[in-house]
């Protein structure tokens, strides 16, 4: 599928998306609320198949009660399991927290580790945690890959990857190292926005000339 517009080359389309997207989005940032990164960690866990919402209601109330990693490493699964019940998938993410907890104090003195083959070796934190936390808490060049950043990024052809892995690599291939940070959040903002899973407002948008979806739709 050949998008519309002139362009020399896949750069030059690729940064002209970005143009947009940061033009748009000029201030897009993760929604988690946190104070540092052990925080993050426990607000990204939460957040699988959770809305980014109900996480910060439900670890405002928590992070009063536990401080960091020493309080959560002493809580019992079940206690842990009662306080964040509203999150889902309660019962995994409470032994994947008090776990993290745990090998935090024992084998990182306490912090957070900043490096991506040590971050995925904590329970429940997988790549997309990984990178979450590397560039959120450390401001390290990192592209986590969630469901916006997977839809969006498809139906614009940066990647034509069928799983997330091979879509991070084309992302962090085609897009400058510099900006993947910002690019991230670009995209999700979009996902959110506009380019939705149902109903995308293709019609709205400004990246529609770019868009193998819409592309698609308009020859329907």
């Amino acid at each position: 599928m050949v998008m519309k517009g002139n362009f020399k080359d896949e750069k030059e389309r690729v940064l002209k998306i970005l143009k947009l997207l940061e033009e748009h989005y000029p201030n897009a940032t993760t929604a988690l609320r946190y104070e540092n990164p052990f925080q993050l960690l426990v607000a990204t866990i939460l957040s699988a198949q959770c809305t980014d919402k109900r996480v910060n209601q439900v670890t405002q109330r928590l992070f009063e009660k536990y401080k960091g990693p020493e309080d959560f490493a002493n809580l019992k699964f079940e206690e842990l399991e009662n306080e964040i019940r509203e999150c889902g998938l309660f019962k995994n993410k409470s032994r994947n927290i008090i776990g993290c907890s745990r090998i935090i104090l024992e084998k990182y003195g306490g912090r957070v580790p900043d490096e991506f083959e040590e971050l995925v070796k904590l329970p429940g934190v997988g790549r997309k945690t990984a990178n979450v936390i590397l560039a959120n808490a450390f401001g390290k060049p990192a592209f986590a890959v969630d469901t916006h950043v997977f839809r969006v990024s498809r139906r614009l052809g940066l990647s034509d990857g069928n799983d997330p892995l091979k879509v991070e690599k084309d992302l962090t291939m085609k897009i400058p190292k510099d900006c993947w940070n910002k690019a991230h959040h670009w995209l999700i903002y979009h996902g959110r926005r506009v380019c939705t899973a149902r109903k995308p407002k293709c019609g709205n948008c400004f990246l529609k000339d770019f868009c193998r979806f819409c592309s698609e739709k308009s020859e329907t």
